[in-house]
């Protein structure tokens, strides 16, 4: 067991009387009351036409490409360095994911090389808020509306974080954010779909519903409900939702926690990156994080493969993060490489997570950058 382990899941202490209440009601299937109140909690954040909640984020991106209308060798841009989620979603659909490489800052798609990865077939472009970190929207805005791609935010590590001051998951068509555990906002598994675009809202709730009009049924719009089109079942359970809105009440609290602890990171770190030793994160002034993550970027992978070993032994665990997408077998099979991969290759190799969440503590940092001065 490690003493200071990577991630433990935060409880607010509401969660169980929550969950108890929704059983209490007598309905533990999807869109009760604690559903509608988490719809409510997610449209105010980020000022969006409709949130719906998903069984996870991975269920919120599916349902993004569905709404994308993808046919066969349709392509959507996206960076490779990032989870499984953001290709196999599309790659479900047959699109094909075309990947390009990372900004060396902020660890974000590069704007920069968007256009350039754009052909006939392209459909769709998919930034990942690396960190919590806002991608540069106004640019990948104008990219989108200058060829009629939709634009769909990888939010799941995005929630309460923001570009020039709007909240991310506000920009796209569509965004997804995830409330897995390891995340700030935590269900467990969850996580929601945002809609922006007004013209997609009705068609979200019938894929959501497994392709039927039962939302419009409940609501007294219909007489009956019926198969319409395609969909699938995403609705998470009552319980999921009762005990996410217990975490949603508290959200900035736990924000802020997590940014104090963040910042303590980079405050005891910053004489080891003068010193040359390692690369703290950066974060551009006009964006505004949520602390998800607090990573180094350390000179070589023989250094982190040595420095994680050496933690190991300190009984702290840190770990590394993706295995780029267009160099595994699944990437090189469904996807193709729309530009250079210098950044998201080196950064694979030499990034390194530390733990974070809410109950690590003071002390704990000050002990884990000790043994990083140590080493």
């Amino acid at each position: 067991m490690y003493k200071i382990p990577f991630n433990k899941p935060y409880m607010t202490g509401k969660e169980l009387w929550y969950i108890s209440q929704a059983h209490h009601a007598g309905q533990l299937a999807g869109d009760g009351n604690f559903t509608k109140k988490c719809h409510q909690w997610l449209e105010s954040q980020t000022n969006c036409q409709k949130a719906l909640l998903t069984h996870s984020c991975t269920a919120a991106l599916e349902m993004s490409a569905i709404l994308a209308d993808l046919e066969p060798g349709d392509e959507v841009i996206m960076p490779s360095y990032t989870f499984v989620s953001t290709a196999n979603a599309f790659v479900l659909r047959g699109a094909v994911p075309v990947f390009i490489d990372i900004r060396p800052d902020t660890l974000n798609l590069d704007e920069t090389l968007v256009a350039a990865a754009i052909t006939n077939r392209t459909r769709a472009i998919v930034p990942v808020h690396y960190a919590g970190v806002g991608c540069e929207m106004d640019t990948l805005q104008e990219i989108a509306q200058k060829h009629q791609l939709m634009l769909i935010e990888d939010a799941a590590q995005g929630i309460m974080a923001y570009y020039k001051g709007k909240p991310l998951g506000s920009f796209g068509d569509l965004a997804c954010f995830s409330f897995h555990e390891t995340k700030n906002i935590i269900a467990g598994e969850g996580g929601a779909l945002i809609i922006n675009n007004p013209h997609l809202s009705e068609q979200a709730e019938i894929i959501r519903e497994k392709g039927t009009n039962r939302s419009k049924f409940f609501r007294g719009q219909v007489d009956k409900y019926t198969w319409i089109e395609k969909g699938s079942s995403y609705l998470p359970g009552e319980l999921i939702a009762a005990f996410l809105y217990a975490q949603l009440e508290e959200a900035q609290a736990i924000i802020n926690t997590r940014l104090k602890l963040w910042n303590y990171y980079h405050q005891l770190l910053e004489p080891l990156e003068l010193a040359g030793k390692l690369r703290r994160p950066i974060i551009p002034p006009h964006c505004q994080h949520n602390g998800h993550m607090y990573y180094i970027i350390l000179p070589d992978l023989q250094t982190r493969t040595k420095l994680i070993a050496f933690l190991q032994e300190q009984g702290i665990n840190s770990v590394f993060h993706y295995v780029p997408l267009h160099s595994s077998p699944a990437g090189q099979r469904y996807g193709r490489v729309g530009s250079s991969m210098d950044n998201t290759n080196r950064i694979s190799e030499c990034l390194l997570r530390l733990p974070l969440f809410p109950e690590l503590g003071l002390a704990s940092i000050e002990k884990i950058v000790s043994c990083i001065k140590d080493f």
